[in-house]
């Protein structure tokens, strides 16, 4: 009997990554989680990285030596304006395509890992959120003009409403082959290959202190839904966790062939 070979590819997606000592825990530990996993290439949003709203240039410096191939960013993609430089600038930082057009950055990128060419697509959600173009044409649109030049396809679904992120995948399924959600920054168990053969999850979660609420300090939580007083957010103090996905994907047919959930 014939043995099935395949070069497989392991790719790690890292949830929200909150503020600057999440930053520094990632640095600290993401060289080391590559090496014992055999990660080949990870994708991290760092939205939240500059003290819960944006990311600054600092901080996106650190997330890419920390030994992340791509940034995927939100809504807060411009709570820092330094960023926007970056974003003009760096090929590897994307926000999400459905911003308007003059918006500073793009939407997705083409990027050479293990010798395949791996596309990116970072999209908003529309539900529950700020008004932007449609993500389902949006990214229809991404695919017609990119048909022929990659040979993987990755998207981050950056979404509030669980239903509008399963509905999105449910549309790309077999068209891009990884799919996971981002912003809620808490991880479902929904792990999933589609009947399509995409590899999907809702949220990966976040990448912060859980002792928080979603990586905020819990009494400044409590007291703003308790008085609706405006109050000024900070990043929680205490233990600091990773939260992500693992995709085992053959990177000849780009079918894949495992996806789990990971904590570090």
């Amino acid at each position: 009997m014939a043995i099935e070979r395949f070069e497989l590819m392991k790719i790690l997606a890292i949830g929200d990554i909150v503020g600057g000592k999440a930053v520094d825990y990632i640095s600290d530990r993401l060289f080391r989680v590559r090496r014992e996993l055999g990660i080949d290439m990870v994708v991290a949003n760092g939205e939240n990285a500059a003290e819960i709203h944006g990311i600054s240039a600092k901080d996106a410096e650190a997330i890419f030596e920390a030994g992340v191939d791509v940034i995927t960013l939100g809504n807060h993609t411009f709570g820092r304006r330094d960023i926007c430089e970056v974003l003009s600038g760096d090929a590897s930082i994307i926000r999400p395509a459905n911003y308007p057009p003059l918006a500073p950055g793009a939407g997705y990128l083409i990027k050479q890992i293990c010798g395949k060419r791996i596309l990116c697509i970072n999209i908003l959600g529309v539900a529950l959120m700020e008004a932007m173009a449609c993500p389902f044409a949006t990214v229809d649109r991404i695919l017609r003009e990119e048909q022929g030049k990659y040979d993987l396809s990755i998207m981050d679904i950056h979404a509030e409403a669980t239903s509008e992120k399963i509905a999105l995948a449910r549309y790309f399924d077999g068209r891009i082959n990884i799919i996971f959600g981002t912003h809620t920054h808490v991880p479902t168990a929904d792990e999933q290959i589609l009947p399509g053969g995409t590899g999907y999850i809702t949220d990966l979660g976040m990448s912060g202190p859980v002792g928080g609420v979603i990586g905020t300090d819990a009494a400044l939580v409590i007291e703003k839904m308790r008085t609706r007083m405006p109050v000024r957010f900070t990043v929680a103090d205490g233990e600091i966790k990773a939260h992500g996905a693992i995709f085992d994907i053959d990177a000849d047919t780009g079918r894949v062939l495992s996806v789990r959930r990971v904590k570090f």
